[in-house]
């Protein structure tokens, strides 16, 4: 069937006029871009489907959204006899029509649904799966990715406790859509029998994640803090959250504080990305804040940015990492265990080393680090951190901003910075500094011709630091599954990992170093210098 022929079977699905006019003036210029979009279907990726809104198979639209929920209630009903499903939604462009679709798709199939009652964090889903028991949750979201993006997240109840979906379920989930999109939406039952919910989840989820505030019950922290959501949906859930743990309400970034589809004062909605915080430094340096935080747009993702002699700053996700890691040892029982992906810092393995607990390694990913039995508290580098499993198995910046905020109140009390406390974790456990390079593509082969040129004329070193050895991932290595990864190892003990990202069209390099030798400050000046060196060193080699 020809890319014309195709597009026309699509068309008379389509029940969106926007990609429909969009589709009906790529037929009519019949060239290679409608070729490109019949050329292949979205796939489930890190944790379902994520891309850019348009229309064809090869975009997210409702044609393809409607597709996945009917392969994923065909899939739910092949498991159990009488599956359920919880769903949400942020504030992206169509991210409420995506997530009705799906609730009148699986009531069709006979799945009892529960549509969450509007807009709200990725956090409260992956809470509602366990909360309420379901078999399975969706979210639909692109999280940090550009404004014309949209995502689809999925999430399974019971034995998988909530946990973001991992093989073989994603493929068995993808060969379900496949055998539906053979035929057309049109001809799928369809249901409006689902439940809305009221905000009895939303209230136990502010009730439970509010309980691990180290702030007495009755007091009031005199911590004074920032808070932006980004322009995403973070806001009201937050603020409930923190007034419930006792910070009280915090400054606020007002130009981005309501949910706004188009994210208007940032080239990309991500906190990592540079000058997404800048609007976040300037009230924080106005209201002479002790510590600033930023959610991402769904509010599973958490920065911190404190103040210091040349200004504010971003901490690492890696120094997040590691701080609340730190807290989560000292809490954690002889049987808890800490985890992080590969490309974290190394840090939270001395920090369970030190407090003799068990660390894994896991690959980059929640779906991965969540699944860690005994997991005490996991995080990834790329502002991650899971603080509280028994209530939530995903990466959630709420619940972290308020261990964190603990922390720093704490601190405040004893007459402490978050420097301070980075010198204490430097002279216990040695300093770790971390870096990432990350190159974004418009043309993905790029991506992989860049990683097949590493391969085949491996570097010796790095800068001037040699090159000890290369662990490459691409058939598997000891206990890891097949990855598009290297892992440089460098003479030093320094470590640079290079790998695709698995939500955006990057091209990412994770460095870290560690030194042990001297002062607090001349130890995390030395392996700041190391850090600075591959960094300098990497960005010439990939050009």
């Amino acid at each position: 069937m020809s890319a014309v022929d195709e597009a026309r079977a699509w068309l008379a699905q389509d029940p969106d006029a926007t990609t429909r006019a969009e589709l009906e003036a790529l037929i009519a210029a019949d060239g290679p871009e409608l070729e490109a979009r019949f050329a292949s279907r979205l796939q489930f990726g890190t944790a379902g489907l994520r891309g850019e809104l348009g229309a064809g198979p090869t975009r997210m639209n409702r044609v393809l959204v409607t597709q996945a929920a009917a392969g994923l209630a065909a899939y739910l009903l092949s498991k159990e006899s009488s599956p359920s499903i919880v769903i949400g939604y942020d504030g992206r462009r169509n991210s409420e029509v995506f997530a009705r679709d799906t609730a009148t798709i699986m009531a069709g199939a006979g799945v009892a649904t529960t549509l969450l009652p509007r807009h709200l964090p990725t956090p409260v889903l992956a809470f509602a799966v366990r909360h309420l028991g379901t078999s399975a949750g969706v979210m639909v979201t692109a999280s940090h990715n550009p404004a014309n993006d949209n995502g689809y997240k999925v999430y399974l109840g019971k034995d998988d406790h909530g946990s973001q979906i991992v093989p073989p379920s994603d493929g068995l989930i993808a060969a379900d859509i496949d055998i539906v999109a053979k035929g057309s939406i049109s001809d799928l039952p369809r249901s409006t029998d689902f439940i809305v919910a009221d905000d009895t989840v939303l209230h136990e989820y502010v009730r439970e994640t509010a309980a691990i505030s180290s702030v007495s019950t009755g007091s009031t922290s005199d911590l004074t803090f920032v808070y932006s959501a980004m322009h995403g949906v973070g806001w009201e859930t937050a603020r409930l959250v923190f007034a419930a743990a006792g910070f009280g309400e915090p400054a606020v970034v007002t130009e981005q504080i309501e949910p706004d589809a188009a994210f208007p004062t940032v080239s990309f909605p991500n906190p990592e990305e540079p000058g997404a915080m800048d609007l976040t430094f300037a009230r924080a340096a106005a209201v002479g804040a002790d510590l600033a935080i930023v959610n991402d747009p769904d509010a599973d993702r958490l920065a911190v940015a404190v103040p210091g002699p040349s200004g504010w700053r971003r901490l690492s996700g890696n120094e997040v990492g590691y701080l609340l890691g730190w807290r989560a040892a000292a809490k954690a029982g002889p049987d808890g265990v800490l985890a992080a992906s590969i490309v974290s810092s190394p840090a939270l393995r001395a920090v369970a080393q030190e407090y003799r607990l068990h660390y894994e390694d896991t690959l980059t990913g929640f779906k991965w680090i969540s699944r860690v039995p005994g997991l005490a508290y996991g995080y990834e580098e790329a502002l991650g951190y899971l603080v509280d499993p028994e209530v939530v198995r995903d990466k959630d910046g709420i619940s972290a901003a308020v261990e964190f905020l603990s922390l720093a109140s704490e601190l405040k009390a004893q007459g402490k910075t978050l420097d301070d406390h980075l010198d204490d974790f430097a002279d216990r456990f040695g300093a770790f500094a971390s870096a990432q390079v990350s190159l974004r593509f418009d043309d993905l082969s790029l991506i992989g011709a860049a990683m097949s040129r590493l391969r085949a004329n491996p570097p010796e070193r790095i800068g001037s630091i040699a090159v000890a050895q290369i662990d490459d991932f691409i058939d598997g290595f000891e206990q890891y599954p097949a990855g598009d990864i290297l892992r440089v190892h460098l003479a030093g003990g320094a470590r640079v990992i290079i790998r695709p990202s698995g939500t955006e069209p990057k091209l990412k390099v994770y460095i870290d170093a560690s030194s042990d030798s001297g002062t607090a400050r001349e130890r995390r000046a030395a392996a700041e210098a190391v850090v600075a060196e591959l960094e300098a060193g990497m960005r010439e080699l990939l050009g």
